[in-house]
């Protein structure tokens, strides 16, 4: 049969890199400066998901009030928790993606790319994913540090990654890590942090597990992050085998006058103490690293709350950071969702094998 085109020759099949992980966590100003604060809010509570206000409304507030007065008052709350390299979250979030590659190194996948981004601040999702496609990485799971799925937290970060390729020719394939808050690696790290506590510094009168707060506009619109916190709490309960007299379950950084999940954690924390609750061990499971809604927040100023309101003792459980069965935990999470990824497949040995055999014409 004549043939009316020329077909061109088949490229040579090239070896692809591995797939690439990239850990996301919320952000984080570069110094503890007024200076620095003003972008990273402006960036930060410009986000429609973080404020589901009508932009014609919230921004001249935010852009003609909050950008005005708050970043004095944030980098203050910042100065005090500031380390030699940084920010706590930029710190610990750097560090676990370290560690996660050096832990998959160990293991024999020392082939697969680790990185992290921010989604407010830097190093931005954009530049992230732009650095990954310069080293031809094809396939790329991304992993929002967040246990329990919010909308402003989890689904901002697929929004970003979804901007980011908008313009991109040759898209790549992605794989994103929805939640984890009822993985039993992640449940048995928290057990394990609170046992070590215990053994060390002995059980308070009463284990206070504080989630960040969101609107409860947002449950009502149908976001799950209320019942996964819930979940969570209840299976660590069950791992610590806590009775449930002892477990308060509170939300904290209400931010404006919407109702907010409830109890909040300061006033709980107030109240507990005006009771009669001698002592208080509190951590934070919806953070696996600490920050300055951690290290600030609960462990200064609810801290402070508590003892002036009667309170004996107050202990601050850190979150996971950089705990080895955390780590080792954020390892099989990963690898779990690699599935059919990695270990390599041999797909493409087979799409170029399946090339070789296709009859001439055709």
């Amino acid at each position: 049969m004549a043939r009316y085109w020329s077909e061109p020759a088949s490229p040579m099949p090239q070896s692809q890199p591995a797939p690439a992980i990239v850990l996301v966590n919320l952000g984080t100003p570069t110094a503890p400066t007024a200076a620095a604060l003003k972008p990273y809010l402006k960036q930060f509570l410009s986000d429609p998901r973080v404020v589901e206000i009508p932009r014609a409304v919230w921004l001249p507030i935010l852009n003609g009030i909050i950008l005005n007065t708050r970043p004095a008052k944030s980098a203050a709350k910042y100065a005090t928790i500031w380390m030699d390299e940084g920010s706590p979250l930029k710190v610990h979030t750097e560090r676990q993606a370290k560690l996660l590659a050096g832990y998959l190194g160990a293991s024999g996948h020392g082939t697969l790319k680790v990185v992290w981004a921010m989604r407010y601040g830097a190093p931005s999702i954009p530049d992230t994913l732009n650095a990954l496609k310069a080293q031809r990485h094809s396939r790329i799971l991304i992993v929002p540090m967040y246990p329990q799925y919010a909308a402003s937290t989890t689904a901002s970060v697929m929004d970003e990654v979804a901007r980011s390729l908008l313009h991109w020719r040759n898209l790549p394939e992605i794989r994103f890590i929805r939640d984890f808050h009822a993985d039993p690696a992640y449940i048995t790290s928290l057990a394990a942090s609170v046992r070590e506590h215990w053994a060390k510094n002995g059980q308070a009168d009463r284990l206070v597990m504080s989630f960040h707060g969101i609107p409860k506009r947002s449950i009502n619109l149908g976001d799950p992050y209320q019942s996964e916190c819930l979940a969570t709490a209840r299976l660590l309960a069950q791992a610590l085998e806590l009775p449930a007299e002892r477990l308060q379950v509170t939300f904290q950084s209400r931010f404006g006058k919407a109702e907010w999940l409830q109890p909040y954690t300061q006033p709980t924390l107030e109240k507990l103490a005006r009771e009669g609750v001698g002592s208080v061990d509190v951590m934070c499971p919806g953070f696996v690293a600490d920050c300055l809604e951690t290290l600030e927040e609960i462990a200064m100023e609810c801290r402070e709350a508590f003892l002036a309101n009667g309170g004996q003792a107050f202990n601050y459980i850190h979150c996971l950071n950089e705990r080895d069965d955390w780590i080792e935990g954020l390892k099989a999470l990963a690898l779990r969702h690699l599935d059919g990824w990695w270990p390599a497949d041999g797909g493409e040995h087979r799409h170029a094998a399946a090339l070789d055999t296709v009859p001439a014409g055709r």
